[in-house]
């Protein structure tokens, strides 16, 4: 089987992921990439093609990413990925064997995530340069990111048909094609009007267009655009930690715990699917945590 083949059977897979687990066009492109290089390094070494390596094989490349300094969630996700491909493969009698089944998956600590403090987010919402319309519209993306708690990919696919604004709620579609409804709170509401009369049409360049945030060109913006001008901001504001636009959801869901929200109220406006997931917050919402403790215990 060429390799030319063993991309075909990858292309089979990553449509079953889609169809069937839902995964994002991210994951699905991680996938991708950690096979190919698979496919690729069996065939530069002379070994027989994915489809029919062996799990001598597999240790051997496993070795090979560990000399390259692979880290252990990278490799998790290059085993999950190859794994559920070799589930495939037996389901579609491309191959009799699974060369995974003796194979450990790596431990994974759960790392913190990186929080920004109150002052700091205040510092960055007030960044952008309001007299331009770009940055109104960046503040306005920038206030909902933090007062919703969205992901970037989820902010910069949004339409103005995804926004409720009489009942000051945003609909959202989540990984796995998961809609929730989150609510927007009165600032990023009154930003988002704001943006809507003065600035959204100066930046489109097809009037009728549904894009909430178009881009300098007038089409819908990438996360690595969006990327961009928050590391713009973060400059401006003199913010010397790393800040992504990850970072301003992690301060939403620490901020809520901060301020007493229930722990399941902030997995649903995260868009979790497990409560394991949103739970790293708790260790990260120590100011609460000690303040509850010093209020109520007798020795405290």
């Amino acid at each position: 089987m060429s390799l030319a083949e063993s991309t075909n059977i990858i292309n089979r897979y990553l449509d079953a992921c889609w169809f069937e687990r839902g995964l994002s066009d991210n994951s699905l492109e991680s996938y991708r990439r950690d096979l190919l290089a698979y496919g690729q390094w069996l065939d530069q070494s002379g070994l027989p093609c994915l489809a029919q390596a062996t799990d001598l094989a597999l240790n051997d490349y496993l070795s090979h990413r560990f000399t390259l300094q692979f880290n252990a969630r990278s490799t998790a996700r290059f085993l999950s990925a190859v794994r559920g491909f070799y589930q495939f493969c037996v389901r579609e009698s491309i191959t009799d064997t699974d060369p995974t089944l003796r194979i450990e998956m790596p431990k994974l600590g759960k790392p913190l995530p990186k929080i920004l403090s109150e002052a700091d987010v205040e510092a960055l919402l007030s960044a952008p340069d309001l007299a331009e319309p770009i940055g109104l519209r960046d503040k306005a993306m920038l206030e909902l990111l933090y007062a919703c708690g969205l992901r970037v990919s989820e902010l910069v696919s949004l339409t103005t048909y995804d926004l409720n604004l009489r009942q000051g709620v945003i609909r959202l579609m989540g990984k796995g094609s998961k809609e929730r409804l989150v609510p927007m709170g009165e600032e990023s509401i009154s930003w988002l009007i704001k943006y809507i009369k003065e600035a959204r049409s100066l930046l489109l360049r097809n009037p009728e267009s549904d894009v909430l945030f178009p881009s300098s060109r007038g089409d819908q913006m990438t996360r690595q655009t969006f990327w961009h001008r928050i590391k713009h901001y973060v400059v401006v504001a003199g913010i010397s930690s790393s800040v992504s636009p990850h970072t301003l959801r992690h301060a939403f869901a620490t901020h809520l715990l901060n301020h007493g929200a229930d722990l399941r109220v902030v997995q649903l406006l995260l868009g979790h699917s497990d409560l394991s997931t949103t739970q790293i917050y708790t260790h990260v919402a120590k100011h609460r945590l000690q303040a509850l403790h010093q209020k109520h215990h007798p020795r405290g």
